[in-house]
C-alpha cells in the first residue's frame, strides 16, 4: 500500500510579448502581454489512480475573466495524477498571452458521483473504481461551466503576472484534499480548496532515500502487516515528539502539523528488482524544514485525530530528520538516516 500528498503543479510563464505605442500621438500604448502556461504534477495519496477530468481554466482580472478550454477533440482532458510525480508535469494550457497584472484563477472539472472512468474517478489498490467530485461549481468572474457535472477548484490568493517570466506551482494536498467515502456516499470528494499557489522562482525540492534498516524498525514498532510509507515535511526545528498528523485541530502548544507529505516509492533497477526506496518533494519554497518519516500514513486520518495511542490504527513519525535546508532552484539530498549511502 502506498500514501502520500498530492502536487497540482501549475506552471504559469509570463514572457514580455509587446508594449510601446503607435506613431499616432492620440493611440493608448499596447498593455504588456505575458505568456500562460498550465501543467500538472503529482505525488499520489492512498490510490492507484486519481483520475481528474479538466474541463477548463479560468483567469480573473480587473477587467474581466479569460477562459481557456483544456478539452481534447471535445472531450474533457483526462489526467491520472499519479502518473505525474515530483516534477514532472502534464500541461493543460500552453502558449496563451494575457496582459500583465493581478489575476485570480479557477479550474474547472467534471463531476462523477458514480463509477465512471470517462469522468473523474479514484481506483483504490484493490481495484475499486468511484466516482470523483468536488463541492464546489461556482463562476470565476462571472465565467465558468454552467453544466450540472462541474465542480471547480479555486486559489484564494491573487497572483501576479509580470513582464519576463513568472512560474508558479498549485500544490493540491491529498492526503488533506482527498476524502474517501463516507456516510452515505459512495464516491470520493475533494476539498476546492485543498491548494497552495507557490513561485518557482522562490522553490526547490527534496529528495532521498529509506534506509532498509529505517523501514525494518518502522514496521516492528507499527506492529501489524499493514504499511503506508511517507515523509512529512515540517515547519523548521520542529523536534520528533512535536510532530503530529493532518487532523484539523492539532493542539497548537504542543504539537505541529504538518505542511504536506510526499510518498515513498520503490525503486527498480532495470530488471524491475526493487533496489531502494525514495522519497521527493517537487515544489518546496526556499527555507528551512524538518522532516518525519512514517510507514503508518494509512492511520492519518485529516478529518480526526490520529495518535500513536491509538489503539486500533496508531499513527506516529517513527523517525526525524532536522535542518534540511532549501534553497532557490536547487534540489537538497537527505536521506533518512542522513548518514545513510543508498546502493543505488
Amino acid at each position: 500500500m502506498t500514501y502520500s500528498k498530492t502536487l497540482l503543479a501549475l506552471s504559469i510563464s509570463a514572457l514580455l510579448a509587446g508594449c510601446g505605442s503607435s506613431d499616432d500621438d492620440n493611440s493608448s500604448p499596447e498593455p504588456e502581454m505575458g505568456t500562460f502556461n498550465l501543467a500538472v504534477s503529482d505525488n499520489p495519496a492512498d490510490a492507484s489512480v486519481v483520475n481528474i477530468a479538466f474541463k477548463q481554466v479560468v483567469l480573473k482580472s480587473s477587467d474581466g475573466s479569460t477562459s481557456f478550454d483544456v478539452s481534447e477533440n471535445g472531450e474533457s482532458k483526462h489526467v491520472n495524477l499519479l502518473e505525474f510525480q515530483g516534477q514532472e508535469v502534464e500541461t493543460l494550457v500552453s502558449g496563451q498571452t494575457l496582459p500583465t497584472g493581478e489575476y485570480q484563477m479557477c479550474i474547472y472539472m467534471e463531476n462523477s458521483e458514480v463509477a465512471n472512468t470517462d469522468s473523474s474517478y479514484v481506483q483504490t489498490m484493490d481495484e475499486t473504481i468511484a466516482g470523483l467530485t468536488t463541492n464546489s461549481n461556482g463562476s470565476c468572474g462571472g465565467v465558468g461551466a454552467d453544466d450540472e457535472n462541474t465542480g471547480r477548484l479555486f486559489f484564494n490568493k491573487s497572483f501576479t503576472i509580470a513582464a519576463g517570466n513568472n512560474s508558479f506551482v498549485a500544490e493540491f494536498n491529498l492526503a488533506k484534499g482527498l476524502q474517501a467515502p463516507h456516510g452515505n456516499k459512495d464516491y470520493w470528494t475533494l476539498k476546492p480548496t485543498s491548494v497552495q499557489l507557490v513561485n518557482v522562482s522562490e522553490v526547490g525540492a527534496i529528495n532521498g532515500q529509506i534506509s532498509p534498516d529505517t523501514i525494518a524498525a518502522c514496521e516492528a514498532a507499527a506492529g501489524g502487516s499493514e504499511f503506508s510509507t511517507a515523509v512529512y515535511l515540517y515547519p523548521v526545528d520542529t523536534a520528533l515528539e512535536n510532530m503530529a498528523d493532518f487532523r484539523a485541530d492539532a493542539d497548537l502548544l504542543t504539537q505541529v502539523a504538518p505542511i504536506t507529505s510526499a510518498r515513498v516509492n520503490e525503486i527498480v533497477d532495470e530488471n524491475e528488482a526493487v533496489i531502494g526506496h525514495g522519497y521527493e518533494f517537487g515544489f518546496v519554497v526556499a527555507d528551512s524544514y524538518a522532516l518525519g518519516y512514517t510507514c503508518v500514513a494509512q492511520n492519518d486520518d485529516p478529518e480526526a485525530p490520529n495518535s500513536p495511542d491509538d489503539e486500533v490504527n496508531p499513527f506516529f513519525i517513527h523517525i526525524d530528520e532536522q535542518a534540511v535546508i532549501v534553497n532557490e532552484g536547487e534540489t537538497t539530498e537527505r536521506h533518512f538516516p542522513q548518514a545513510y549511502v543508498p546502493s543505488a
